[in-house]
Order: C-alpha cells, then structure tokens, then sequence
C-alpha cells in the first residue's frame, strides 16, 4: 500500500471489462508478487462500464485491501480510455500496466522494475504467445512489424499491455482513439529511453476474449496519426507543403506544355484531358498550401494560448545542483 504521504513507489494499472471470474484470482497473484518486494505500492483497477458483476467485485477487494483502488467509469469507453483514467489515477514513481484477463503474469513485475530503474519505458514481449488462434497472430505480426517500420521505434509486439513506465513519461501523454497501444511511438518524441522484455503469457482459462480482427483496421488509421503527430505536430507545413508545392507545379508546367502547343503549332487543346487534369494539379497544390497555413495557425493557438511546450528537459545541471525534470 502507499505510505502516508501519499506517495507510491509503484503502481499496477489494469483496465478490466466484463472480468468478474479474473479480478480476484488477479488480485491474489499481485498480492504474492508485490507483497515481498518491500516497496509501497498501489493496485489501480479501472472498471470500463462492465454489465457483470465484475464492479462488485471489485468493491469487495477494496474494502478488504487498502492498496485497492478502484476508478469505475459510466459506460464502456474503451482500453485506451480506462488506461488514461488509470494513468490520472495512478501515483507512483512506476506505473505498470497490465490486461485484466490474467493472461499476463504478475511474477515478471519484479524484472521490469530493475529494468525501469535504466529505461524510461520497458515494454513486454509475449514471445511466445498462447492465444492458440492463428488469425490473431498473423495480423498481430503484420501490425508490429508495420509500427516498427513507420515510427522507427522498433518493438516485437507493440499489442501486450504488460508495460512500465517511469511517472514522467506518463504525465506528457494525451491518449485518444486506440493510441495506448502506440504509447511507445508516441513517448520517443519527447526523447525517452526504451527497452523489450520477454514476458510470460497464458492462456486465458475464464471469461471471453474482447479483441476482434476489426481493430486492425482502426490500428492502422491510428497509425496513421501517430507518424503525423511524431512528425510534423508542430510543423505540419512541411507535410503540406512539399505536397502542395508537387501538384501545383506539376499542373504548372502541364498548361505551359499546352500553352507552347497551342502557341507554336496552333493544335486544339479545349478538349484535352490534360488541360482538366493541369488545372485540377493547380487547385488541389493551392489548397494543399491553404490547408498547411490552417494547420500552422491551429498548431501556434493551440501552443501559445495553452502555454504547450515543443521541447522537454531531462536534466538541469548548473550551480543548483542536478535536477531532473
């Protein structure tokens, strides 16, 4: 449990849905594991709108266990929701995140906290996995290889919950849509340190699985967000830009080709598809620009009146002594 200060040295954050056979068993595991290592710790159980009788269960370990927390929400929200609550939530100087299924195992905790104490995020790695459906591995696969490659932070599997982080890398995150899974992409902006881990996983023994093969589709789409907020959050022009600039001067120099055509050899160009897909190339560069200028004033609003930082200090060092931020 925590001290009296209210300070915590780790805390678990773990979104459950529908889990009411797995948050006691869940719990019993954590208790054996955290219970030995001489450290304050907290239990924080994020209840994301379940229909069962999981919230129930919930109260009954926390009226028996004060390193219990519990943040219910009103409605499901979905996983990266309950992981921002329970980041909100969370007060220690770890906070390890992990599924609700039993699927991950508490023994491994003790290993990524000596991890942490080198890295700023240590991400787990169900390397071999038990999920027995090749559906589900073979997208998986895709999926990591596909993240690695396009934000440059090269993970085996970006999809397992078992993580830990220092509580500075969390503070600096904003979570939206399916981005927790993105979180290791998404904190190599601000400069952290990242480590992977192989991690046990089990096979899920109660209750059902909620992942399905349509959250590919919204991974990819998140990923998409993701390259353009590692990359151009605080220039988007220079996205824009390059793009803009291609298309108006490709329409540019096909009308100068037509022009020259209708000047020196007097050819009909009125009804030439190319006349239409010129002046369109000049359209969509002006718009293009147009949209990169928007997207300029959005991001210095958003900077200025917010007072939001584009940079992020890990250590003072001067007369004052080190000071890490």
């Amino acid at each position: 449990m925590d001290d009296k200060t209210g300070k915590t040295d780790v805390s678990i954050v773990i979104p459950v849905y529908n889990e009411e056979e797995n948050v006691q068993p869940l719990h019993e595991s954590l208790s054996n594991v955290l219970g030995p290592l001489g450290r304050s710790f907290e239990i924080v159980f994020v209840d994301d709108g379940s229909s069962d009788r999981t919230m129930e269960e919930l109260q009954v370990l926390a009226d028996r266990d004060r390193a219990v927390r519990v943040v219910s929400l009103r409605r499901n929200f979905g996983q990266t929701a309950a992981f921002a609550a329970g980041f909100d939530h969370a007060r220690g100087d770890v906070i390890i995140t992990m599924d609700g299924d039993n699927q991950n195992d508490p023994a491994d905790i003790p290993m990524m906290l000596e991890k942490s104490k080198e890295f700023d995020l240590v991400s787990g790695w169900r390397k071999d996995r038990k999920d027995g459906m090749f559906l589900r591995k073979i997208p998986s696969r895709i999926a990591n290889w596909l993240i690695s490659t396009v934000t440059g932070v090269k993970l085996h599997d970006y999809g397992c919950s078992l993580k830990a982080y220092r509580h500075d890398v969390i503070k600096n995150l904003n979570l939206y849509g399916e981005m927790h899974r993105f979180i290791p992409a998404l904190a190599s902006w601000y400069g952290i340190s990242v480590t992977e881990v192989p991690v046990r996983h089990h096979p899920r023994t109660r209750g059902e699985s909620k992942y399905g093969i349509s959250r590919t589709i919204r991974v990819i789409l998140d990923l998409i967000t993701v390259k353009f907020l590692q990359s151009f959050s605080t220039k988007p022009i220079q996205f824009f830009g390059p793009v803009g600039l291609l298309s108006g001067l490709s329409g540019f120099f096909i009308l100068s080709y037509l022009t020259l055509l209708k000047v020196l050899t007097g050819a009909s160009i009125g009804g030439r598809p190319l006349l239409l897909l010129g002046v369109l190339l000049i359209i969509v560069g002006v718009q293009v620009i147009g949209m990169g200028l928007l997207a300029e004033m959005l991001v210095r609003i958003y900077h200025e009146s917010q007072r939001k930082p584009i940079y992020y200090v890990k250590k003072v060092i001067g007369a004052m002594g080190d000071r890490d931020q």
